[in-house]
Formats: C-alpha cells, sequence, structure tokens
C-alpha cells in the first residue's frame, strides 16, 4: 500500500506522467488493467509504475527457475594412490585429475601409506609435489599435503 498523497508515476510503457494524488494514479492504473506498484519509495515524491503483479512474479520464477537449472555445482573428486606407484598407473590417475580439472571440480588427491611405508613419508611429499608441477598450467594447490594419520591429502582446485 502506497503511503503518500502524491507520487511520481510511470505508466507499462516506461513513460513518466508526471506527479499526481496516488487516489488518481491508482484510479488511472485500474482503467488500464493494471495495479500501481511502488518502485522507489525513498525518492520526493516516491515513484509508483503501473505493473501487472501477476505476470511480473510469473516471469520472476521463470528467471529464478532457469537460474536454478544452469548453474554448476563444484564437487569433490578423489584420487587415491599409494607411495610406489608405477608410471603408467601414475599417467592414468593423471589423466582422471585432468579430466576432473576441466569439468570444474575440485579434486582431492590421498595419498594411502602401508606398513613400513609410513618410514618413508618423503616418497609420499615428492610424489605430491610431482602431481602439483603436472598440473600447475590448469590447478592450483588449495590445501597442500598433510598427513593424516596413514593418509596423506592435498587439495587441488582449477585456476
Amino acid at each position: 500500500m502506497i503511503q503518500s498523497d502524491k507520487v511520481r508515476v510511470i505508466d507499462e510503457n516506461g513513460e513518466n506522467l508526471g506527479v499526481m494524488y496516488t487516489r488518481e494514479a491508482i484510479e488511472q492504473a485500474a482503467d488500464v488493467g493494471l495495479n500501481l506498484v511502488e518502485i522507489s519509495p525513498n525518492a520526493d515524491p516516491p515513484v509508483a509504475k503501473f505493473l501487472d503483479v501477476g505476470k511480473h512474479r510469473y516471469e520472476a520464477q521463470k528467471k529464478a527457475n532457469h537460474a536454478r537449472k544452469t548453474q554448476k555445482t563444484q564437487d569433490i573428486k578423489e584420487i587415491k594412490m599409494r607411495p610406489n606407484i608405477d608410471d603408467h598407473d601414475y599417467d592414468v590417475k593423471m589423466r582422471s585429475v585432468n579430466k576432473f580439472i576441466g569439468e570444474g571440480d575440485k579434486v582431492k588427491m590421498t595419498l594411502r601409506f602401508r606398513g613400513r611405508e609410513m618410514a618413508h613419508q618423503e616418497l609420499g611429499v615428492e610424489l605430491l609435489r610431482r602431481v602439483q608441477e603436472d598440473v600447475t598450467e590448469i590447478a592450483k594447490v588449495e590445501a597442500f599435503p598433510r598427513l593424516e594419520g596413514r593418509q596423506m591429502v592435498m587439495v587441488l582446485a582449477p585456476k
């Protein structure tokens, strides 16, 4: 509901009709079959426009649905390795990493240590450094390698 006595009126085509009494503006809007909606209440005098409220809500809802449909969620994909991985296996894993980062997803590199491999954690750090160097053009390191129990974890995010 419009509180002020006078408003600056804009018609349905966007043309300025000038300042008029609120009652008179509501009557003109009703004659056209539209509602009088306050656009800028803080202006002096407030600005009101002829609008079809139902149509306006419908278009806003359609726009929100379209935005929700086209948005891309960023997932976290996990790649698991062992410290003594063979070259071909490493290449296969790196192809997956490149594909995931190309799709806009984050990649969590998990390096699992077993038994005596825990005594040689420098091999794991060296492997994760190699991964980091191989993806420098397409990704940045979001979480640097850290040890969590028997696993070393590093997170890569697309640039």
